[in-house]
C-alpha cells in the first residue's frame, strides 16, 4: 500500500493534548505513515501563560515543536486535529488555525483528505463528545473523509470514546491512563491504514 502522509496538528495548554498527540503519532508511524507532529500558534498573552505554572512549563517544554502552517495541511493525506475543550467547543487557538485554511478550502485543496480528532477535558462529562462533533462540522465543510475509531477495536470498549481519543484531566490531577494512550495509538493506526487503502484505490 502507498505510504500515507499524516499531519497531527494540535493545541495544548498544559500538556494533555500534547501527550495524546504523541501517542496518535506513534500509532500512525507504526502503521507505516510519514508523520508530522505540529502545534498551532498560541493566542494567549504571555502574562496569562505566566500566571499558570503548568501552562508556562508546558510552553517552555514544547517551544521547539514546529508550528503548523497551511502548507502542512496541503502536504498531508490525513490530518488528525487535537484540542482541549472550551465550553464544549474547540479551543480558539485551533479554531483560528482552521480559519486560516479558507484559501485552500476555496481551491478545493482540503477535500477528499482523511480527517479525525482527539480531545482533553477538565471533567469527565465536560464536552469531550460535543467538542469533537463541533470539530467535525468543519470536516464536512472541507468535503473531507471522516475516520473515527468507533468501536472497531476492543480498546474502544475500555475507553468508551468512539468519536476520538479523549482524556479527562481533572485540572491536571488525572494522569492519562494506558488505555487512553492505547486508544490514541489505535486511532493513529486506523487513520493511517484507511488512508493508505484510499490512496491505493485512488
Amino acid at each position: 500500500m502507498s505510504q500515507p502522509k499524516v499531519a497531527v496538528i494540535y493545541y495544548s495548554s498544559t500538556g494533555s493534548v500534547h501527550a495524546l498527540a504523541q501517542s496518535i503519532a506513534e500509532g500512525a508511524s507504526g502503521a507505516g505513515a510519514e508523520v508530522r507532529v505540529l502545534k498551532v500558534p498560541e493566542l494567549a498573552p504571555a502574562e496569562a501563560i505566566a500566571s499558570n505554572p503548568a501552562w508556562q512549563a508546558h510552553a517552555e517544554a514544547t517551544k521547539d515543536v514546529p508550528v503548523a502552517t497551511a502548507a502542512d495541511v496541503e502536504w498531508a493525506d490525513a490530518v488528525i486535529f487535537g484540542t482541549p475543550t472550551r465550553f464544549g467547543n474547540v479551543a480558539s487557538q485551533l479554531k483560528q488555525f482552521l480559519d486560516t485554511l479558507s484559501g485552500l478550502w476555496a481551491q478545493g485543496a482540503l477535500a477528499d483528505k482523511v480527517y479525525s480528532g482527539f480531545v482533553s477535558t477538565a471533567t469527565q462529562h465536560g464536552g469531550r463528545e460535543s467538542t469533537l462533533l463541533a470539530l467535525y462540522n468543519t470536516v464536512h465543510h472541507f468535503g473531507g473523509i471522516l475516520v473515527t475509531p468507533g468501536y472497531t477495536d476492543p480498546i474502544q470498549f475500555a475507553t468508551g470514546t468512539p468519536y476520538g481519543a479523549s482524556h479527562a484531566d481533572a485540572q491536571g490531577q488525572n494522569p492519562i491512563s494506558e488505555d487512553t494512550h492505547a486508544s490514541a495509538r489505535f486511532q493513529g493506526k486506523r487513520v493511517a491504514e484507511l488512508t493508505a487503502r484510499f490512496l491505493k484505490n485512488a
